[in-house]
């Protein structure tokens, strides 16, 4: 069997709310799929979405999605929604969907009401895995709860994506499809997969009396195995280099465990790099050097362990700086993507509560797709 690729004359049409910096776009336009309309609040993302997507000036409308009104959206068969993770996330504050931000949900869920009989047949959500636990599990619940009072039954499913790039990224997915379902979606509690472990199995297990499905997907791949492909190769006397004076009190705020990690690696035959986070501990500054090779989470920089510094050490040599907006693009999964900003941080901000473009493409090729366009057979 043999899929047949989506004619160029049929693009689905897509809305991207909560579009950022447009990753979700880079993702899906290259496999068919036609963002018509995108809007977020933040001017920032919205300077970096048009740098990249020049031709969408007039889909994207920033501002307040609390301003969107259903009957301003064109004709679309996909929603996507990246709503704010901040209420939700183990290291927010938990309010769920009834915080400021993460409630967020609930305009989008409005804007699908507004849209009455023209709601697009599929809706895809992106959230960190806090959503499932956020408030003993009531907030996916109630969210699905809505889903459904709109017409979708709904799937879940989880990837991280340390199986496409070397950054550990753990992220959830719901996918709601309203009318009939494809050929391909099952009733009852799906077996356990990469996609769907234990806790999602028990997921789709409590919800029943809910409209839910699931749909068979294939074995997720390895992903790289070290940050190579990723780092930003920087001659030594370059500026974004630590000197001396800093590079000495990052080592000596290192942790013993840390300390003889970095030790290690200077010791090392060859050069190798790590990646760091600072932490505060009891009012003191410290830091510390992931133990495996690729990057943890990114995230929005705004202080704390937020922000990432890159470790290269081997040779009887060791260099530290900050990791920079072309290797935290690499790291979503966007290495041509442009990254001119006003500042860094604007740069390093719009990729950390984006979505990573392998991800989003492997979702679309294995079930948006077939599900949007069913495939045909040769």
């Amino acid at each position: 069997m043999t899929l047949v690729t989506i004619a160029p004359d049929h693009p689905i049409a897509t809305a991207e709310f909560f579009a950022g910096i447009g990753l979700m776009a880079a993702a899906l336009e290259p496999r068919g799929f036609d963002v018509q309309w995108a809007n977020d609040i933040e001017r920032a993302k919205y300077d970096l979405y048009l740098a990249n997507r020049p031709h969408a000036v007039d889909a994207f409308k920033l501002g307040d999605v609390r301003g969107v009104l259903g009957d301003q959206l064109p004709n679309i068969e996909l929603a996507t929604a990246s709503f704010p993770c901040v209420d939700l996330s183990l290291a927010g504050n938990r309010k769920g969907l009834t915080g400021e931000q993460s409630g967020m949900f609930w305009e989008f869920a409005r804007v699908l009401e507004q849209m009455n009989e023209l709601r697009p047949r599929a809706v895809l959500l992106e959230n960190v895995h806090g959503f499932a636990t956020s408030r003993g599990g009531k907030d996916l619940r109630i969210a699905m709860e809505r889903l459904a009072e709109l017409g979708y039954s709904c799937d879940v499913i989880a990837i991280n994506a340390r199986h496409f790039v070397p950054q550990s990224r753990p992220r959830m997915f719901v996918v709601g499809l309203r009318g009939d379902l494809p050929a391909g979606a099952q009733l009852g509690v799906p077996p356990i997969s990469d996609v769907r472990p234990g806790w999602v199995q028990q997921i789709h297990a409590l919800n029943q009396d809910l409209p839910m499905h699931y749909i068979d997907l294939p074995g997720l791949p390895d992903g790289p195995e070290d940050l190579r492909r990723v780092v930003q190769r920087l001659d030594a006397d370059d500026a974004r280099w630590w000197d001396e004076e800093r590079t000495a009190k990052f080592v000596t705020s290192l942790a013993p465990l840390h300390a003889a990690r970095l030790e290690s690696l200077a010791a090392g035959e060859k050069t190798a790099w790590r990646t760091a986070y600072r932490r505060t501990r009891h009012g003191v500054a410290t830091w510390e050097i992931r133990a495996d090779p690729i990057a943890g989470c990114l995230r929005t920089t705004g202080g704390g362990s937020s922000k990432q510094a890159l470790v290269q050490a081997g040779r009887g040599q060791m260099r530290v700086r900050w990791m920079t907006p072309l290797e935290y693009a690499r790291l979503m999964g966007a290495g041509r993507f442009k990254t001119r900003a006003r500042t860094d941080n604007q740069a390093l901000f719009g990729f950390g509560d984006a979505v990573v473009v392998d991800v989003i493409a492997w979702i679309a090729d294995n079930y948006l797709l077939p599900t949007l366009r069913p495939a045909a057979l040769i």
